[in-house]
């Protein structure tokens, strides 16, 4: 399980603000004017795009986000601001001017794009609104985890203040983050890390890019062209490529139906940001990063991933080589699985035996997940006294983890999983059979309890004695 620490990083998003405009409808019939279809319109809506999509990824996973751009003194730019605001998107650096506000609009036959439109200005900024939206940020960088430029070309991201802002940043020692366009990644020089694809890069490397080692050529040339710390590539369904130590690593996509592609670049930049920003290595955030895309790309245009689809998905994906979590991941998590059938127990499970299988297994039969929360060494020494644990905490949570019955484990101090049943509301709890007639800890925030007969003459205690028994015959 990816370990976050930092849930709230400070995030600016500094690029080109746009709104991504929709038209649904559906096609019976072909134009008698042309060969082209005719769109009966049954809805229409707006949506955050550029970096305005940026944002609102960030938003979703948790960060508090401030935007960096212009708009138009128009009624899209008012609605921009508007849906910014509601998202407690910080807009102090937008700055009104008299440029249209960037449109895109798409129209979607049973889910399929099949035509775009575009309204914008994407002429360079003039120097004394650069100077202006410079003159903003010079006394606000220090207060972000993170920098994010998402250059759309659309006339914001000049060379001059794209330099300006990463020297800038570089000299608090900010990490920038940028989704670069064109070919001349100059303009970026000095940035952390620039997420272009892998035409991207092969057109601002002039290499073309058709296995691993002219992939690894393309990096290495983009690498020293931009001054990077992290080189890495976007590969479409294949995943992230990341330049370490001289060596192409891959850290691969999982495979999912896919809807629409639509701002999965800006989920994966967004991911990456918000993954470093908590302490998460490359790696680790490419991994993070990969996951948040194809949430993203299972849904139908500009969408976000929240942080709690997110850690579902890792865990039931190739990425999920532990399933042991913590009380934030669990909190994290629970929205994914409001629609689930939870069922939680507990134990000690010191020396794990076929007793603890079955009755874990006929747990997981009666819902859709089984979370167990396991005593820690403290928790289950003031329980049995001094000599326990035989298996510590962190071995018996992996046995418990490699189970396939068992989708999360959990471990907690107290002596009881009270506060755990409370912050989990399962549906169904859990406990052995000899609970009969006795409280059960935790019983008032499950729908149900269940009671599940232990098999006889199995249990850590009389394995325990045996080998005690057995070494001092011995």
């Amino acid at each position: 399980m990816i370990r976050l620490h930092n849930k709230t990083p400070r995030i600016l998003v500094i690029g080109d603000i746009m709104v991504d405009h929709y038209i649904w409808g559906s096609c019976n019939r072909i134009s008698p004017e042309a060969p082209v279809q005719v769109v009966n319109v049954k809805s229409e809506n707006n949506r955050l795009g550029g970096a305005c999509n940026v944002g609102a990824n960030l938003s979703a996973l948790g960060a508090k986000v401030s935007l960096c751009g212009i708009i138009g003194d128009d009624s899209l730019g008012k609605w921009l601001a508007s849906d910014l605001d509601r998202l407690g998107i910080d807009i102090s650096c937008i700055i009104p001017t008299n440029r249209p506000t960037t449109q895109k609009s798409r129209i979607l036959i049973s889910h399929q794009q099949v035509l775009r439109v575009d309204r914008e200005d994407s002429a360079p900024i003039t120097a004394q609104l650069e100077d202006e939206l410079y003159e903003l940020l010079e006394h606000k960088l220090h207060n972000f985890d993170a920098i994010i430029l998402s250059d759309y070309a659309k006339g914001l991201l000049t060379t001059s203040l794209t330099q300006r802002i990463i020297t800038l940043a570089r000299s608090l020692h900010k990490p920038v983050l940028v989704d670069p366009k064109g070919s001349d990644y100059t303009k970026y020089k000095n940035a952390t890390l620039l997420t272009p694809n892998k035409l991207e890069a092969s057109l601002a490397t002039q290499t073309q890019i058709t296995d691993d080692t002219s992939l690894k050529i393309a990096m290495d040339k983009l690498k020293s062209l931009c001054n990077l710390d992290i080189c890495l590539v976007t590969l479409s369904e294949d995943g992230i490529a990341i330049l370490c130590d001289g060596r192409l690593v891959k850290s691969p996509t999982i495979a999912k139906e896919v809807y629409d592609v639509t701002g999965a670049g800006d989920t994966v930049i967004a991911a990456l940001a918000f993954g470093l920003s908590n302490g998460l290595d490359i790696f680790q955030a490419s991994d993070f990063a990969n996951a948040a895309a194809a949430v993203v790309i299972g849904k139908i245009g500009s969408a976000t991933a929240s942080l709690s689809e997110i850690i579902s998905f890792l865990h039931n994906g190739a990425y999920a080589d532990s399933k042991i979590i913590t009380r934030s991941d669990v909190q994290a998590l629970l929205p994914a699985l409001s629609e689930k059938k939870i069922v939680f127990t507990n134990g000690c499970f010191d020396i794990l035996h076929a007793g603890h299988v079955s009755y874990l297994q006929k747990a997981r039969e009666l819902g859709d997940l089984l979370i167990v929360g396991l005593n820690s060494d403290e928790s289950l020494r003031r329980l049995k006294g001094s000599s326990r644990p035989i298996i510590t905490q962190d071995d018996r949570a992996a046995v418990l983890a490699a189970l396939e019955c068992v989708d999360f484990v959990i471990i907690f101090e107290e002596d009881t999983p009270y506060e755990l049943v409370k912050l989990i509301a399962p549906s169904i709890l859990v406990k052995g059979a000899d609970y009969r007639d006795k409280e059960v800890v935790g019983s008032e925030f499950a729908k149900e309890v269940k009671l599940i007969e232990f098999v006889q003459g199995r249990s850590s205690t009389s394995i325990i004695e045996k080998i005690r028994s057995n070494h001092n015959q011995s």
